[in-house]
């Protein structure tokens, strides 16, 4: 049986969501949603196509909705789909701030629908081999999780396309788009949320060139950085820089007696390493079985495996999906650290 997909958003909805369903076994992408680009699309995928989430659930026969809008539309396309019956994957950054998330979870546990939230990054291969790690107490006892994301695409001299993207009120920044990503990452391999956090947003660079050389104002953060307390000795120390020389993640689980450190130049090119008194062993991953979809784009198949954990959840089997309460969570850690809006 194939779950029939209907999909909002016609950005990363389009490069990444709809080709990852579109491979996958287990869905059918029927529509897109979206106010501009949902035709041109549609007719490239022979589907249907909508000016808008609430014209697609009223005339779609569809299962699932996957809502890849941006973040200041989640919490209406969310209780729009729930409202309708249908399933629901839900883009990163949750919400706005943690009073929308709190809203989108209790109209969750009021429903009968299953959902989940879009943090593909957690089954990059050495991450698995990490919380694997973790899981099994090799690296017992622990005492920090250490992530930095560091790039260059928001330094001054970068020109950019003016969206809402630069816009505080809308959710965009790099607490958002990056940082809920390591906030994510970090609370699933402490496996709890944290008792607390603080931290802080940084703007170093207010003023912007687009992609015609003219200047427009940019509201929203390009640095952000939390520390946070998981209990039991664990903090977390996370950092998500847009505007630095190099391009470089690093996450490293560290204990007492050990260490296990993923790094390397981006998100999915990495290497991981385990580090004790007397060795550093690199330690070899088993890549995604869905590695081979990898020429459609390279979240393609983190998605991929994230939607074999939602047909399980779907389905009513045990599952590793993503969940809205985790989303909330971190939702919580941004608006600690000064992201959202009242």
């Amino acid at each position: 049986m194939k779950h029939r997909v209907g999909i909002v958003g016609t950005g990363f909805g389009a490069v990444a969501h709809l080709p990852a369903y579109a491979a996958h076994p287990r869905f059918e992408v029927v529509a897109i949603a979206s106010p501009h680009n949902a035709s041109r699309i549609a007719a490239e995928r022979n589907i249907a196509a909508f000016p808008s989430c609430e014209a697609m659930l009223e005339c779609a026969d569809i299962d699932v909705v996957s809502i890849a809008t941006p973040p200041f539309a989640h919490r209406d396309d969310v209780i729009a789909s729930l409202s309708a019956g249908k399933h629901v994957i839900c883009e990163k950054p949750f919400a706005l701030n943690v009073a929308q998330a709190q809203e989108m979870c209790d109209a969750a546990n009021k429903s009968q629908s299953t959902t989940a939230v879009m943090h593909e990054f957690r089954w990059i291969p050495q991450r698995v081999a990490l919380r694997e790690l973790v899981a099994h107490g090799h690296l017992d006892p622990l005492r920090e999780i250490e992530f930095t994301h560091l790039a260059q695409w928001l330094r001054h001299g970068e020109k950019r396309r003016r969206s809402w993207w630069f816009e505080r009120d809308l959710g965009g920044g790099v607490a958002g788009a990056i940082l809920s990503h390591v906030i994510d990452t970090s609370n699933w391999l402490a496996g709890r949320p944290p008792l607390r956090s603080t931290g802080y947003i940084r703007t170093a660079n207010h003023e912007r060139r687009d992609e015609q050389n003219e200047t427009f104002q940019s509201s929203v953060d390009d640095g952000a950085f939390a520390l946070v307390d998981y209990g039991d000795g664990l903090i977390g120390r996370l950092c998500a820089d847009a505007c630095t020389s190099v391009e470089s993640v690093t996450i490293a689980v560290h204990g007492e007696e050990r260490t296990a450190v993923s790094s390397g130049p981006d998100v999915v090119d990495v290497r991981l390493f385990s580090i004790d008194a007397e060795e550093t062993a690199e330690l070899d991953c088993k890549p995604s079985p869905h590695a081979k979809f990898e020429s459609l784009g390279g979240n393609v198949p983190l998605i991929m495996d994230l939607l074999d954990e939602f047909v399980k959840a779907i389905e009513g089997k045990r599952s590793a999906v993503p969940t809205f309460e985790e989303a909330l969570a971190t939702q919580r850690v941004l608006e600690s650290i000064g992201y959202g809006t009242p």
